[in-house]
């Protein structure tokens, strides 16, 4: 189920879906000044996280991600939020992220899925 509120002052999209077994509610908001995601399967706002594009002049881009909330020793959660962060940049370079992940599964499988489902209905 998909939902497009265009008369909210922030443009956002909000759907669901099960990944292994877990039902999996996604909010996407594009705000002037940054992307917040939220995924949860939990109900609630879980470890969240700060992505953004570092300034610089190197060929290769460079990105700065940081929990701002949560877990702190989960390598998995900042490569969603490096993942997510460097998709955006090459659409938006200067909008950083807020990434919210309230997992029961926090495993590879999962996490690639819910960055494959907000690339897909992205708002950028």
């Amino acid at each position: 189920m998909e939902s497009v509120d265009s008369n909210f002052p922030v443009r956002h999209r909000k759907f669901s879906l099960e990944i292994k077994g877990n039902k999996t509610e996604i909010v996407i908001c594009s705000y002037e000044d940054h992307i917040l995601v939220i995924a949860t399967q939990i109900g609630a706002m879980g470890t969240i996280l700060h992505a953004r594009k570092e300034e610089g002049m190197s060929v290769e881009p460079t990105f700065s991600v940081s929990v701002i909330f949560g877990k702190r020793d989960e390598p998995m959660l900042i490569a969603t939020a490096r993942r997510l962060i460097d998709h955006i940049s090459s659409f938006v370079p200067s909008k950083p992220l807020v990434l919210s992940l309230g997992l029961k599964d926090h495993s590879s499988e999962t996490l690639k899925e819910i960055v494959a489902a907000v690339i897909e209905n992205r708002l950028w």
